[in-house]
Protein backbone atom coordinates (compact mmCIF):
# COMPACT_ATOMS: atom_id res chain seq x y z
CA UNK A 1 0.00 0.00 0.00
CA UNK A 2 1.15 3.47 -1.06
CA UNK A 3 0.23 6.82 0.50
CA UNK A 4 -0.39 9.61 -1.82
CA UNK A 5 1.13 12.49 0.65
CA UNK A 6 3.89 13.21 2.63
CA UNK A 7 3.91 12.53 6.31
CA UNK A 8 3.34 15.82 8.39
CA UNK A 9 6.12 17.82 9.87
CA UNK A 10 7.43 16.65 13.15
CA UNK A 11 6.85 20.65 14.50
CA UNK A 12 3.57 20.43 14.08
CA UNK A 13 1.96 16.98 13.95
CA UNK A 14 4.28 15.52 17.11
CA UNK A 15 4.48 18.72 18.94
CA UNK A 16 4.42 17.27 22.84
CA UNK A 17 5.14 13.62 21.45
CA UNK A 18 8.97 11.95 21.47
CA UNK A 19 8.24 9.45 19.12
CA UNK A 20 8.45 11.19 14.90
CA UNK A 21 6.50 8.21 13.48
CA UNK A 22 4.64 5.62 13.37
CA UNK A 23 6.28 2.20 12.56
CA UNK A 24 4.24 -0.49 10.80
CA UNK A 25 2.76 -2.75 13.09
CA UNK A 26 4.83 -5.95 12.87
CA UNK A 27 1.46 -8.31 12.18
CA UNK A 28 0.59 -6.84 9.89
CA UNK A 29 0.51 -7.78 5.62
CA UNK A 30 0.21 -4.36 4.31
CA UNK A 31 2.96 -1.82 4.54
CA UNK A 32 2.67 1.42 3.89
CA UNK A 33 5.18 4.04 2.76
CA UNK A 34 5.69 7.76 2.47
CA UNK A 35 5.66 9.18 -1.32
CA UNK A 36 6.82 12.86 -2.51
CA UNK A 37 3.88 13.43 -5.00
CA UNK A 38 5.72 17.26 -5.37
CA UNK A 39 2.89 18.89 -2.77
CA UNK A 40 4.37 20.71 0.18
CA UNK A 41 3.20 19.76 3.70
CA UNK A 42 -0.16 21.01 4.95
CA UNK A 43 1.08 23.34 7.43
CA UNK A 44 -1.68 23.84 9.20
CA UNK A 45 -1.83 20.42 10.24
CA UNK A 46 -3.03 20.46 13.79
CA UNK A 47 -1.59 19.10 16.61
CA UNK A 48 -1.98 15.37 17.71
CA UNK A 49 -3.90 14.56 20.01
CA UNK A 50 -4.82 11.62 22.53
CA UNK A 51 -7.38 9.22 22.25
CA UNK A 52 -8.85 6.80 24.41
CA UNK A 53 -10.66 3.26 23.81
CA UNK A 54 -12.29 1.46 26.86
CA UNK A 55 -11.53 -2.48 26.80
CA UNK A 56 -13.77 -4.70 29.19
CA UNK A 57 -10.68 -6.81 30.93
CA UNK A 58 -11.63 -10.68 30.99
CA UNK A 59 -8.49 -11.36 33.39
CA UNK A 60 -6.40 -7.79 35.04
CA UNK A 61 -3.51 -9.95 37.15
CA UNK A 62 -0.50 -10.93 34.90
CA UNK A 63 1.62 -13.31 34.97
CA UNK A 64 4.87 -13.64 34.51
CA UNK A 65 8.25 -15.78 34.64
CA UNK A 66 11.52 -14.07 33.69
CA UNK A 67 13.88 -14.55 36.20
CA UNK A 68 15.22 -10.86 35.58
CA UNK A 69 11.84 -9.54 37.49
CA UNK A 70 11.52 -9.67 41.29
CA UNK A 71 7.84 -10.67 40.78
CA UNK A 72 5.41 -12.93 39.47
CA UNK A 73 2.27 -10.59 39.02
CA UNK A 74 1.55 -7.04 38.04
CA UNK A 75 -1.59 -4.99 37.03
CA UNK A 76 -1.96 -2.36 33.94
CA UNK A 77 -4.84 -0.10 34.04
CA UNK A 78 -3.88 1.15 31.08
CA UNK A 79 -2.47 0.23 27.71
CA UNK A 80 -0.43 2.78 25.70
CA UNK A 81 1.11 5.50 27.73
CA UNK A 82 0.99 9.01 27.14
CA UNK A 83 4.09 10.12 29.15
CA UNK A 84 5.51 9.24 25.54
CA UNK A 85 8.88 8.32 26.99
CA UNK A 86 11.23 7.71 23.41
CA UNK A 87 13.17 4.79 25.19
CA UNK A 88 10.20 2.48 26.62
CA UNK A 89 10.58 -1.10 26.17
CA UNK A 90 7.11 -1.19 26.65
CA UNK A 91 6.73 0.14 23.28
CA UNK A 92 6.15 -3.34 20.82
CA UNK A 93 3.34 -4.51 22.82
CA UNK A 94 0.91 -2.16 21.25
CA UNK A 95 1.22 -3.92 18.60
CA UNK A 96 -0.33 -6.88 19.74
CA UNK A 97 -3.77 -4.08 20.12
CA UNK A 98 -2.88 -4.02 16.09
CA UNK A 99 -1.43 -0.22 16.67
CA UNK A 100 1.83 1.22 16.23
CA UNK A 101 4.47 1.45 18.99
CA UNK A 102 5.70 4.94 17.93
CA UNK A 103 3.01 7.34 18.08
CA UNK A 104 0.06 5.42 18.49
CA UNK A 105 1.69 4.74 21.88
CA UNK A 106 1.22 7.59 22.82
CA UNK A 107 -1.94 8.66 21.61
CA UNK A 108 -3.64 5.85 21.32
CA UNK A 109 -4.48 4.42 24.56
CA UNK A 110 -6.67 1.50 25.82
CA UNK A 111 -8.13 1.95 29.42
CA UNK A 112 -9.68 -0.67 31.52
CA UNK A 113 -12.75 0.73 33.32
CA UNK A 114 -13.57 -2.50 34.94
CA UNK A 115 -10.00 -3.46 36.27
CA UNK A 116 -11.01 -2.78 39.75
CA UNK A 117 -14.21 -4.98 39.57
CA UNK A 118 -12.57 -7.75 38.08
CA UNK A 119 -9.71 -7.89 40.57
CA UNK A 120 -11.98 -8.15 43.67
CA UNK A 121 -13.18 -11.08 41.57
CA UNK A 122 -9.91 -12.52 41.08
CA UNK A 123 -8.54 -12.01 44.65
CA UNK A 124 -12.02 -13.48 45.87
CA UNK A 125 -11.26 -16.95 44.46
CA UNK A 126 -10.47 -19.26 47.23
CA UNK A 127 -7.97 -20.67 45.26
CA UNK A 128 -5.72 -17.14 45.03
CA UNK A 129 -2.95 -17.22 46.85
CA UNK A 130 -1.46 -13.34 47.74
CA UNK A 131 1.86 -12.46 46.95
CA UNK A 132 2.86 -8.63 45.95
CA UNK A 133 1.66 -7.09 43.17
CA UNK A 134 3.71 -4.95 40.89
CA UNK A 135 1.64 -2.15 39.06
CA UNK A 136 3.47 0.24 36.59
CA UNK A 137 6.08 -2.16 35.32
CA UNK A 138 4.64 -1.75 31.64
CA UNK A 139 2.92 1.44 31.12
CA UNK A 140 2.37 4.08 34.18
CA UNK A 141 -0.88 4.15 36.19
CA UNK A 142 -0.37 7.27 37.21
CA UNK A 143 -0.26 8.96 33.22
CA UNK A 144 -2.09 12.28 32.32
CA UNK A 145 -5.15 10.31 31.59
CA UNK A 146 -5.70 8.45 35.41
CA UNK A 147 -6.58 12.20 36.54
CA UNK A 148 -10.01 11.74 35.04
CA UNK A 149 -10.75 8.27 34.96
CA UNK A 150 -9.09 7.50 38.38
CA UNK A 151 -8.88 3.15 37.27
CA UNK A 152 -5.84 3.17 39.53
CA UNK A 153 -7.23 4.81 42.45
CA UNK A 154 -10.39 2.51 42.22
CA UNK A 155 -7.40 -0.87 41.82
CA UNK A 156 -5.80 0.62 45.18
CA UNK A 157 -8.98 0.72 46.88
CA UNK A 158 -9.61 -2.93 46.41
CA UNK A 159 -6.04 -3.87 47.18
CA UNK A 160 -6.63 -2.15 49.97
CA UNK A 161 -9.77 -4.08 51.33
CA UNK A 162 -7.82 -6.83 50.74
CA UNK A 163 -4.58 -5.55 52.22
CA UNK A 164 -3.14 -7.22 49.83
CA UNK A 165 0.83 -6.01 49.08
CA UNK A 166 1.69 -3.74 46.57
CA UNK A 167 4.78 -2.16 44.65
CA UNK A 168 4.04 1.10 42.39
CA UNK A 169 6.51 2.37 39.54
CA UNK A 170 6.28 5.78 38.15
CA UNK A 171 7.20 9.04 37.09
CA UNK A 172 3.67 10.56 37.29
CA UNK A 173 3.31 13.32 40.42
CA UNK A 174 -0.58 12.18 40.09
CA UNK A 175 0.61 9.63 43.01
CA UNK A 176 0.40 11.77 45.49
CA UNK A 177 -3.55 12.32 44.92
CA UNK A 178 -3.96 8.78 46.56
CA UNK A 179 -2.11 9.35 49.42
CA UNK A 180 -5.11 8.36 52.20
CA UNK A 181 -4.96 4.78 50.71
CA UNK A 182 -1.72 4.58 50.52
CA UNK A 183 0.24 6.04 53.46
CA UNK A 184 -1.72 3.48 55.57
CA UNK A 185 -1.08 0.79 53.76
CA UNK A 186 2.32 1.37 53.88
CA UNK A 187 2.09 1.75 57.66
CA UNK A 188 0.98 -1.66 57.46
CA UNK A 189 4.04 -3.00 55.57
CA UNK A 190 2.01 -3.41 52.35
CA UNK A 191 3.07 -0.95 49.97
CA UNK A 192 6.55 0.70 48.20
CA UNK A 193 6.88 3.06 45.51
CA UNK A 194 9.71 3.67 42.77
CA UNK A 195 9.62 6.86 41.37
CA UNK A 196 12.18 6.82 38.03
CA UNK A 197 14.43 9.59 37.44
CA UNK A 198 16.52 9.35 33.73
CA UNK A 199 17.96 12.71 34.14
CA UNK A 200 18.13 16.33 35.84
CA UNK A 201 18.66 17.87 32.87
CA UNK A 202 15.14 19.88 31.94
CA UNK A 203 15.78 20.09 28.13
CA UNK A 204 16.19 16.15 28.06
CA UNK A 205 13.72 15.40 30.18
CA UNK A 206 11.10 17.55 28.19
CA UNK A 207 12.16 15.93 25.07
CA UNK A 208 12.64 12.19 25.32
CA UNK A 209 9.78 12.28 27.68
CA UNK A 210 7.80 15.04 26.93
CA UNK A 211 4.69 14.25 28.76
CA UNK A 212 6.42 12.94 32.03
CA UNK A 213 6.38 15.46 35.30
CA UNK A 214 9.72 17.65 35.35
CA UNK A 215 12.55 15.69 37.38
CA UNK A 216 12.42 18.65 40.05
CA UNK A 217 8.13 17.71 40.55
CA UNK A 218 9.48 13.92 40.58
CA UNK A 219 12.04 14.82 43.43
CA UNK A 220 9.24 16.81 45.27
CA UNK A 221 7.07 13.81 44.92
CA UNK A 222 10.09 11.62 46.71
CA UNK A 223 9.74 14.02 49.47
CA UNK A 224 5.91 14.03 50.01
CA UNK A 225 5.47 10.34 49.70
CA UNK A 226 8.68 10.18 52.52
CA UNK A 227 6.84 12.36 54.63
CA UNK A 228 3.63 10.66 54.54
CA UNK A 229 5.75 7.38 55.83
CA UNK A 230 5.95 5.55 52.18
CA UNK A 231 9.29 3.59 51.36
CA UNK A 232 10.53 5.31 48.09
CA UNK A 233 13.16 3.71 46.26
CA UNK A 234 14.46 5.95 43.16
CA UNK A 235 14.65 4.21 39.90
CA UNK A 236 17.38 5.81 37.69
CA UNK A 237 16.37 3.93 34.61
CA UNK A 238 17.09 3.58 31.77
CA UNK A 239 20.74 4.77 32.19
CA UNK A 240 21.53 6.24 28.96
CA UNK A 241 25.36 5.95 27.12
CA UNK A 242 26.97 9.22 26.25
CA UNK A 243 23.85 11.17 27.18
CA UNK A 244 22.49 10.43 30.48
CA UNK A 245 24.44 8.26 32.20
CA UNK A 246 27.15 11.24 33.65
CA UNK A 247 24.47 12.05 36.13
CA UNK A 248 23.98 8.68 37.98
CA UNK A 249 25.56 9.64 41.09
CA UNK A 250 23.40 13.92 40.80
CA UNK A 251 20.34 11.92 40.70
CA UNK A 252 21.32 9.95 43.53
CA UNK A 253 22.29 12.46 45.38
CA UNK A 254 19.43 14.75 44.83
CA UNK A 255 16.69 11.50 45.80
CA UNK A 256 18.52 11.04 48.77
CA UNK A 257 18.27 14.64 50.02
CA UNK A 258 14.40 14.03 49.07
CA UNK A 259 14.15 11.21 50.94
CA UNK A 260 14.78 7.88 49.09
CA UNK A 261 16.04 4.76 51.11
CA UNK A 262 16.93 2.41 48.49
CA UNK A 263 17.95 2.76 44.90
CA UNK A 264 18.19 0.42 41.70
CA UNK A 265 19.36 1.17 37.73
CA UNK A 266 19.06 -0.62 34.44
CA UNK A 267 20.54 0.18 31.13
CA UNK A 268 18.61 1.08 28.17
CA UNK A 269 17.37 -1.16 26.18
CA UNK A 270 15.81 -1.26 22.68
CA UNK A 271 13.67 -4.13 22.17
CA UNK A 272 11.99 -4.40 18.48
CA UNK A 273 10.24 -0.82 16.76
CA UNK A 274 12.14 0.95 19.70
CA UNK A 275 15.70 0.69 18.44
CA UNK A 276 14.52 2.36 15.30
CA UNK A 277 12.42 4.99 17.23
CA UNK A 278 15.32 6.04 19.83
CA UNK A 279 17.69 6.19 16.64
CA UNK A 280 15.34 8.28 14.70
CA UNK A 281 14.98 10.58 17.78
CA UNK A 282 18.38 10.22 18.34
CA UNK A 283 19.33 11.38 15.07
CA UNK A 284 16.99 14.88 15.20
CA UNK A 285 17.53 16.03 18.93
CA UNK A 286 21.36 14.84 19.03
CA UNK A 287 22.89 14.76 16.01
CA UNK A 288 26.46 15.45 17.35
CA UNK A 289 26.55 12.23 19.80
CA UNK A 290 23.83 9.90 17.62
CA UNK A 291 26.93 7.29 16.48
CA UNK A 292 28.00 8.02 20.01
CA UNK A 293 25.11 6.73 22.16
CA UNK A 294 24.47 3.79 19.03
CA UNK A 295 27.85 2.78 19.65
CA UNK A 296 27.93 2.62 23.02
CA UNK A 297 24.41 0.62 23.33
CA UNK A 298 25.75 -1.81 20.98
CA UNK A 299 28.90 -2.79 23.07
CA UNK A 300 26.15 -3.25 25.94
CA UNK A 301 24.53 -5.92 23.73
CA UNK A 302 26.46 -8.02 21.99
CA UNK A 303 27.48 -5.57 19.39
CA UNK A 304 23.39 -5.09 18.48
CA UNK A 305 21.31 -2.49 19.32
CA UNK A 306 19.48 -5.22 21.57
CA UNK A 307 20.41 -8.53 23.35
CA UNK A 308 17.19 -9.92 24.87
CA UNK A 309 18.84 -12.37 26.74
CA UNK A 310 17.81 -13.22 30.22
CA UNK A 311 20.55 -11.78 33.22
CA UNK A 312 22.54 -9.47 30.69
CA UNK A 313 19.33 -7.38 29.07
CA UNK A 314 18.88 -4.89 31.60
CA UNK A 315 22.59 -4.40 33.07
CA UNK A 316 24.23 -4.75 29.71
CA UNK A 317 27.47 -6.42 29.40
CA UNK A 318 31.65 -5.83 28.74
CA UNK A 319 33.60 -3.53 30.20
CA UNK A 320 31.62 -0.30 30.23
CA UNK A 321 28.54 -2.10 32.04
CA UNK A 322 31.07 -3.08 35.11
CA UNK A 323 32.03 0.25 35.14
CA UNK A 324 28.67 1.71 35.66
CA UNK A 325 28.05 -0.81 37.93
CA UNK A 326 30.94 -0.42 40.42
CA UNK A 327 29.85 3.57 40.10
CA UNK A 328 26.53 2.81 40.94
CA UNK A 329 28.14 0.33 44.18
CA UNK A 330 30.18 3.24 45.71
CA UNK A 331 27.69 6.03 44.74
CA UNK A 332 24.76 4.17 47.03
CA UNK A 333 27.03 3.36 49.37
CA UNK A 334 28.18 6.69 50.05
CA UNK A 335 24.95 7.77 50.25
CA UNK A 336 23.12 4.93 52.30
CA UNK A 337 21.15 3.90 49.05
CA UNK A 338 22.98 0.26 48.84
CA UNK A 339 19.96 -1.73 50.70
CA UNK A 340 17.38 -4.18 49.94
CA UNK A 341 14.03 -3.00 51.58
CA UNK A 342 12.02 -5.85 53.59
CA UNK A 343 9.65 -7.77 51.93
CA UNK A 344 6.06 -6.59 52.08
CA UNK A 345 3.34 -8.75 54.31
CA UNK A 346 1.18 -11.13 53.16
CA UNK A 347 -0.16 -12.15 56.58
CA UNK A 348 -2.80 -9.88 56.49
CA UNK A 349 -4.23 -10.63 53.35
CA UNK A 350 -7.84 -11.30 54.11
CA UNK A 351 -11.18 -11.25 52.07
CA UNK A 352 -13.64 -8.67 52.96
CA UNK A 353 -17.05 -10.19 53.60
CA UNK A 354 -19.29 -9.97 50.30
CA UNK A 355 -22.89 -9.63 49.57
CA UNK A 356 -24.52 -12.77 50.46
CA UNK A 357 -22.21 -14.32 53.30
CA UNK A 358 -23.13 -16.30 55.96
CA UNK A 359 -21.94 -14.12 58.95
CA UNK A 360 -19.93 -15.57 61.42
CA UNK A 361 -21.41 -15.86 65.18
CA UNK A 362 -18.15 -15.40 66.76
Amino acid sequence: MIMDDLPPQKSHRTLGRAAGSNPDVRFDTLHAEAVDDGWAPDEDVPVLRTEVTDEIARSVISRNTSPDLSFDRSINPYRGCEHGCIYCFARPSHAFLGLSPGLDFETKLIARPNAAAQLRKELSDVRYVPKMIAIGTNTDPYQPIEKKREIMREVMQVLRDFNHPVGIVTKGTLIERDLDILAPMAADGLLRVGISITTLDVKTSRTMEPRVPLPAARLRTIDRLTQAGIPVRVMVSPVIPALTDHELEAILKAARSAGAVAASSIMLRLPREVAGLFREWLAENYPDRAARVMGRVRDLHGGKDYDPDFGTRMVGQGEWAAMMKQRFKLATRKLGLDRSLPPLRTDLFARPPQPGDQLSLF
